[in-house]
């Protein structure tokens, strides 16, 4: 008896664990984006997450801007505008998820900023508006968007079966 309830209950609880784990990730990235519109405010300085493709997945760096001008992928280059903080890919924090689609998915890009790779945050408390897309191992798609005006984020999640997106609760 005890052994087809485990067989029950086992893949329910993973589905469950793996759900939860995508959904982390996304607050995650949403909380580290509201974290940077913050340093922003703070330092009267534009900072900014900049997402780059690597051979592990997308990495995401905090950069702060380093004369006056925005944050720039030249300025980068130059190392005149640096990173504040240690790069990282989702799957370091959260195992197998990462910033990526869902094959059911449309499109390519799972970082969509203005066909930019930087999404900054003004000492203004504006921002760059966009999405960054969250794949969870068990298949859950995961969005987090940036509205420029106000450079609040929100945590949405793709129900496949409508097709819709909803605010994850």
């Amino acid at each position: 008896m005890v052994c087809v309830l485990c067989a029950i209950a086992i893949p329910q609880t993973l589905t469950t664990i793996e759900r939860s784990r995508g959904l982390a990730a996304a607050r995650y990235l949403a909380g580290r984006m509201a974290l940077a519109r913050a340093q922003a405010v703070s330092r009267s300085t534009t900072i900014a997450l900049r997402f780059v493709a690597t051979a592990n997945g997308i990495r995401v760096t905090v950069i702060q801007d380093g004369n006056r001008n925005g944050v720039r992928a030249r300025d980068i280059d130059l190392q005149i505008d640096r990173p504040i903080d240690e790069a990282l890919t989702l799957s370091d924090l959260f195992p197998g998820v990462e910033i990526g689609l869902t094959p059911q998915m449309p499109g390519t890009d799972p970082v969509q900023i203005g066909g930019s790779d930087i999404l900054s945050f003004t000492p203004h408390g504006t921002a760059s508006s966009g999405s960054v897309y969250v794949r969870g191992r068990d298949g859950t798609q995961w969005a987090v968007r940036v509205l420029g005006s106000t450079a609040r984020a929100r945590v949405l999640r793709f129900v496949p079966a409508s097709g819709e997106w909803v605010y994850a609760s």
